[in-house]
């Protein structure tokens, strides 16, 4: 067969097919080249899912009558330049855009028209690209001073196989929206709109820049819940920095649809990122549970590849361990100093749980019902009430004990509370910090005071504007949990010597990274050496694993190690075992508690990092204020 040159025309399509997959990626391509024009304003339009009509209107910098035809010429931008040499570097990007393949790949598939005046200019023009045949450019109306209005219709018009791969109009609309709601997460001094069908979806007024902007718009665009149960994150390594907010562990999903994770500006769904972002909450959640975060890595741009795929949505670290390592270190040192905090969503669902079981049906109202009139008023004469047949004292199981009630606080045991206070929960505080001065209400510390065991299993303790109800298996779990990590981490992993030592083969690449890292397996309890190419002895192994299956393990960790640059495998298991310890060795329901044990219990939490959720990720206590129970009762 003989070799064909393709014409321009067929070659621009075969390149839009990689740059505009779907509407949502034209209106991306055209927002990034909106967010390097300066703009501060950016208006977005969208009819039948993008496919009929898409408008992106800005107030950047806008473009002249001689740019706007070489603006529609393939690799021709504005976002590169030669250096002194005359070299182009594609290493430094500061831009979102830098291919120059947008405007033409759009308008090589559909009708496309811009609309511009420059800033500075007194006229505005105009130029039109049907299925790749360009225009002239004209005078047109335009309504600001400066910017530019591109409008999109029929897009794939050009191209009809194309559209049968479209999904639904709905389809096509959500996920417009999600791609602008990244883009705004990204940018938050920018002001965003987003009409779809003639519906106002967005309105996202510019926030100033910095981390309360950017909560403000995050609060905007994923709620206020999560405003309320972020932490916020910033941490710099070696020239990278991790700012952003992530959510209670509490505070989760059943999916990882809330993940929202930017490089220098830039939205991306990165393996390395999400999987960072994984390992960090992996001691606090389940596995079918996912943690809810915005995350913006910052790092010299020569320390990154954006270059990797024409929709710039992946990207390639120089350093990939680097950025892992900050990402699991920055969030884990967050979710420490969050204590005991659990989500103010636990309390919200405790409710809506209560009044869903107090409501036959949606939008019920219960109303006053007067109970019967006592035995000697007419009601009982009448036969419309009979007494019982025994006193209330005497119904049986009355007098049986529910609920332990503990005296109030004084004498001894407030003494027996402060001294669990200051001496065993902060044993490792300064003590001036924590113990209030005598005298003192237990109802002030953060968990109030212990009142009462329900069923021998739940703590139910009033602080100063409510009342806390603690799981009490649950929160020791977790106390026992961080204990023993604790120690492991003071003492080191106690090993056993394999009675004959076993040898595992792997890939020889595979073989040498394991290899590489066996002064830190080392420090985990797994005593490793080469035996030859493609060959790990395996000499001890982690006592607390007990019998273990030696080259399953490896082989795990080979896996990690190729992916993540961690042997998580290892690590996973032991605190794993931890876990399950501790589950065993904690305080069980049905046990119970005097008033001393039950704060110091609560003391404890109080101290303890993490508390707030016990080893899989549910919560360890409810708080209800005195509002949420008045709203119970009609009170408000």
């Amino acid at each position: 067969m003989p070799i064909r040159r393709l014409p321009p025309e067929t070659v621009n399509r075969i390149a839009a097919g990689e740059v505009v997959e779907r509407p949502a990626s034209a209106i991306k391509e055209l927002v990034d080249n909106a967010i390097d024009a300066g703009a501060t304003r950016i208006e977005v339009e969208a009819h039948g899912g993008g496919l009929t009509r898409i408008l992106v209107a800005d107030d950047g910098c806008g473009l002249s009558a001689e740019e706007l035809p070489v603006a529609i010429e393939r690799h021709a931008t504005s976002k590169l330049a030669p250096d002194e040499d005359g070299l182009w570097d594609l290493l430094r990007i500061h831009t979102m855009g830098f291919r120059g393949e947008a405007l033409p790949s759009i308008g090589s598939v559909a009708r496309l028209t811009i609309s511009s005046r420059a800033k500075g200019g007194n006229d505005a023009f105009s130029i039109l690209v049907e299925g790749g045949q360009v225009g002239d450019v004209a005078p047109a109306a335009f309504p600001g001073p400066h910017g530019a209005r591109i409008e999109v219709r029929d897009l794939f018009y050009a191209t009809p196989a194309r559209l049968k791969f479209m999904k639904s109009e709905r389809a096509e609309a959500l996920a417009i929206t999600e791609e602008i709601k990244r883009l705004a997460m990204a940018n938050e001094s920018i002001g965003f709109s987003l009409d779809i069908d003639g519906r106002r979806i967005l309105r996202l007024p510019a926030e100033h820049p910095g981390p309360q902007g950017r909560l403000a718009r995050l609060a905007a665009v994923l709620g206020r819940d999560f405003q309320d149960n972020a932490l916020e994150i910033d941490q710099t390594r070696d020239g990278v920095r991790l700012s952003g907010f992530a959510g209670l562990p509490t505070y989760n999903r059943g999916n990882a649809a809330h993940q929202y994770l930017f490089v220098n500006g830039r939205p991306v769904r990165d393996r390395l990122l999400t999987g960072a972002l994984r390992a960090a909450y992996a001691d606090f959640l389940a596995r079918d549970r996912h943690p809810t975060a915005a995350l913006y890595v910052t790092l010299d741009p020569t320390e990154v590849d954006v270059n990797v795929h024409p929709a710039k949505a992946e990207v390639r670290f120089r350093d990939p361990a680097l950025v892992r390592g900050l990402i699991v270190g920055a969030l884990r040192h967050a979710l420490a100093g969050a204590g005991h905090r659990a989500s103010t969503t636990v309390a919200n669902q405790a409710l809506d749980s209560i009044r869903a079981q107090q409501s036959p049906f949606p939008g019920y109202q219960p109303q006053y019902q007067p109970g019967p009139s006592p035995a000697g008023f007419s009601a009982w004469r009448e036969g419309g009430w009979t007494p019982p047949t025994q006193r209330p004292m005497d119904l049986p199981g009355l007098n049986e004990v529910s609920a332990r009630v503990e005296p109030s606080f004084g004498g001894e045991l407030a003494e027996v509370v402060r001294e669990a206070y200051t001496t065993v929960a902060f044993e490792d505080r300064p003590q001036q910090d924590y113990a209030p001065a005598a005298p003192f209400d237990p109802v002030d510390f953060p968990l109030g005071a212990a009142r009462a065991q329900v069923h021998e299993t739940y703590i139910v303790s009033q602080t100063r504007d409510g009342m806390v109800i603690v799981d009490q298996h649950a929160a020791h779990e977790r106390l026992v949990y961080e204990r023993m990590k604790g120690e492991m981490a003071a003492g080191g992993v106690a090993r056993q010597t394999l009675l004959l030592p076993e040898v595992v083969d792997l890939d020889p690449a595979e073989a040498e990274r394991v290899i590489a890292r066996s002064e830190e397996l080392a420090s985990l309890g797994l005593v490793i050496e080469s035996f030859g190419p493609g060959a790990v002895l395996v000499r001890e192994t982690p006592a607390l694993l007990g019998k273990t299956d030696a080259a399953a393990l490896i082989r795990d960790i080979a896996d990690d190690l190729a992916e993540n640059g961690q042997a998580l495998a290892l690590k996973e298991r032991l605190e794993e075992v931890c876990s399950t310890m501790a589950c065993h060795g904690s305080v069980r329901a049905g046990r119970r508690l005097n008033g001393a044990e039950m704060n110091a219990l609560l003391r404890e939490m109080e101290a303890t990092p993490h508390s707030g959720q016990c080893n899989h990720g549910r919560p360890t206590y409810v708080e209800l204020k005195l509002s949420d129970i008045e709203k119970l009762f009609g009170r408000r």
